[in-house]
């Protein structure tokens, strides 16, 4: 399982992707398509069309690692992503339930304590 920092921000490719990229592939996508920096530390986030496969790009502080999933039945719940955007950003616990195979448009959140901004 991976390890996410806190400040990780995690960001979802709206459509499908060809699962035959690769490293290069993966960061020209990232920079061309998502307009972010592969290099920030942050991860990115890909699905093949059956939503079977699901690639994970992110930086590992000297290079890019690529962390790779097949599901053997089943499919990966995606969340949903508005038609004029190209990506969704996702919070670490919804990375969790979505490799879990968790519901999460289901989940009920209770209503924890905030700072008034």
């Amino acid at each position: 399982m991976l390890s996410i920092a806190a400040n990780t921000r995690i960001f979802v490719a709206a459509g499908a992707t060809d699962m035959r990229k690769g490293f290069d592939g993966l960061q020209g996508i990232v920079s061309g398509v998502l307009e972010q920096d592969p290099l920030s530390g942050h991860l990115f986030l890909f699905v093949n069309r059956r939503r079977d496969k699901l690639k994970i790009l992110y930086w590992d502080g000297d290079g890019l690692a690529i962390w790779y999933r097949r599901l053997e039945q089943g499919t990966f719940q995606m969340p949903t992503i508005a038609d004029d955007k190209r990506s969704a950003e996702i919070r670490s616990d919804e990375l969790t339930m979505l490799l879990r195979g968790i519901d999460y448009s289901n989940v009920r959140r209770r209503k924890r304590y905030s700072i008034a901004s």
